[in-house]
């Protein structure tokens, strides 16, 4: 990934290279990539609506047991060049950290199907809301730490960090039903 960043520095990016280079490692370290910039609190507006697509489709595949594939349509949008650096650098870091962590356990190598079948389901989950135009703090953070735990214990087949994941995917469920009833609940009142 640092590599990637200086190799990028000077130009922008088409999204299927990032996507044909990152895909050497597998699809998980895409969507590690692709969920990471939502780690904080502020939403980011017009990347998590490309970025949430991508995962959400990549999820559906992996649900199916298909082979991932994203449009070209979407593979040709152009990342800008400032942002993918600093990203890249910031990214390879963190795969550094979670390397170091993660290994195979609980159950995952015996059941590889069943487990990337079910973190399918929840990545197309969490892809779609991303697609959410919410402007609430942390309404991106929570399906992408979602994303990034499953998506990592992907990578190693790690049952403990898949484990991880599902909790996280229902704290992220918790956060938008108490989301919804508060909205509801302003709704009903402004309109009163």
């Amino acid at each position: 990934l640092a590599r990637l960043a200086a190799g990028f520095a000077d130009r922008p990016v088409r999204l299927g290279e990032l996507i044909d280079v990152l895909q050497l490692r597998g699809y998980d370290a895409v969507l590690i990539f692709l969920a990471f910039p939502f780690i904080t609190p502020v939403p980011l507006p017009g990347f998590s609506s490309l970025f949430g697509t991508v995962i959400a489709l990549l999820g559906l595949r992996m649900a199916l047991a298909q082979r991932p594939w994203v449009p070209e349509r979407i593979k040709a949008h152009i990342l800008p060049a400032r942002f993918l650096p600093k990203l890249l650098l910031v990214t390879s870091r963190m795969f550094g950290r979670l390397e170091k962590l993660l290994q195979p356990r609980l159950f995952y190598p015996e059941y590889p199907a069943v487990f990337q079948r079910t973190s399918g389901v929840l990545l197309l989950l969490c892809g779609l809301l991303l697609l959410l135009p919410l402007p609430v703090p942390f309404s991106n953070a929570f399906p992408a730490l979602t994303i990034i735990l499953l998506a990592a214990a992907g990578l190693e087949r790690d049952g403990a960090v898949f484990i991880a994941g599902c909790v996280q995917f229902v704290l992220c469920l918790g956060f938008f039903v108490l989301l919804g009833l508060g909205g509801s609940e302003v709704w009903q009142r402004f309109f009163s």
